[in-house]
């Protein structure tokens, strides 16, 4: 008995289920694989299915850790897939018309070209939802459809396939015998959480996403925050459109990033924080978007049918979002398990909207 309320305790974290699933899904796979946890060096490098979650899951978590940014601030951006095909198109149409696809020099001018491209995305976005009202999911919507049409003509609707041993490092290429992609998300993910966490970054744009009048009122500079975080979100998935190029060393511009917002979304809303905005969490996001990038290494491991991988996806997502939710636990487990849950600090779905006020009364 005396074990209950530290298990409560535990179980009330916004990160207990999210990592209790990925966990299931990493051990679903042992039948099927006796050798998946298993990590080997070849050639200098690390190899194993855990590495290659981690490196085929590199541009979801930077996409979902720009995403929760912009959710936190009560909005929504569709346009991060046409941002990651513009952003590969461009870089790799550079690169190819290069005399010299090695030369570091024009490598680096190509992705500059390509991020550039990306931010001018965002504050695209932004400026039509912090600037003109408009609805973001609509003013976001644009770019998602207009986007692959513009990577279409940068590419004349090829596949630009390209050579370049300094562009391969950074999707394909190893450096301290592990994939470089897993630094670039971990400097990237460092950086936002010392910026949200360790200033007073993190607390205006909860702020902005509770109540966005309120904040203004107060002297809060709402719309900068709003256009700052498209911003943000549209360099994370230049940087991922990078990564993914980088990777098979080629340009699709429809095909690339193709479906990345929906599973950025997803792994945000497994990571805790609220569509309504207000607090969010950037580990619960990095989580999530292990769990989405383990999910469909799993679905591969254990043979589901292709045509119906799409469907055993969505019922996984349905699971964890329902174990997260305290009004489906009470059903399930009980009565204690919501008397529990409401003496507990709101960090997931319904409870986050409803406490989301308060919190801006208390700061």
């Amino acid at each position: 008995m005396t074990t209950t309320p530290r298990w409560r305790a535990l179980t009330q974290h916004h990160l207990f289920w999210p990592v209790a699933v990925l966990v299931v899904l990493l051990l679903i796979n042992v039948p099927f694989t006796p050798d998946f946890f298993a990590i080997k060096m070849t050639d200098g490098h690390l190899y194993g299915s855990l590495v290659s979650i981690v490196l085929f899951g590199s541009p979801l978590i930077l996409v979902a850790v720009g995403m929760t940014l912009v959710i936190a601030t009560g909005g929504i951006d569709l346009s991060v897939g046409a941002v990651v095909a513009i952003t590969g198109a461009l870089t790799c149409s550079y690169i190819s018309d290069q005399a010299d696809q090695s030369a570091l020099s024009g490598v680096l001018l190509a992705m500059g070209l390509g991020l550039l491209a990306a931010v001018v995305c965002g504050l695209w976005n932004g400026f039509l939802v912090a600037r003109m009202g408009i609805q973001p999911i609509i003013a976001t919507l644009i770019i998602m459809v207009a986007g692959r049409g513009v990577a279409q003509l940068i590419t004349d609707g090829q596949i630009i396939t390209i050579n370049s041993e300094p562009y391969k490092l950074i999707g394909g290429g190893y450096w301290l015998t592990l994939p470089f992609s897993i630094f670039v998300v971990a400097v990237v993910v460092a950086v936002t959480v010392a910026l949200t966490r360790r200033t007073a970054l993190g607390l205006l744009v909860e702020s902005v996403g509770g109540n966005a009048e309120a904040s203004r009122l107060v002297g809060i500079r709402s719309l900068r925050i709003k256009i700052m975080v498209y911003v943000f979100c549209a360099l994370c998935a230049g940087i991922a459109g990078l990564m993914i190029s980088s990777n098979t060393s080629a340009a699709d511009g429809n095909n690339a990033g193709l479906w990345i917002e929906l599973d950025a979304i997803l792994a945000v809303v497994i990571g805790g924080t609220s569509l309504l905005g207000g607090r969010f969490s950037i580990g619960g996001t990095v989580v999530g978007a292990l769990v989405i990038q383990t999910l469909t290494t799993t679905i591969y491991t254990i043979g589901v049918p292709t045509q119906t991988n799409l469907v055993f996806k969505a019922v996984v997502v349905i699971i964890v979002c329902l174990l997260q939710s305290p009004k489906f636990r009470a059903k399930v487990f009980g009565a204690k398990g919501l008397k529990g849950r409401r003496s507990a600090a709101p960090t997931d779905g319904a409870a986050t909207a409803e406490a989301a006020p308060k919190m801006e009364v208390s700061r």
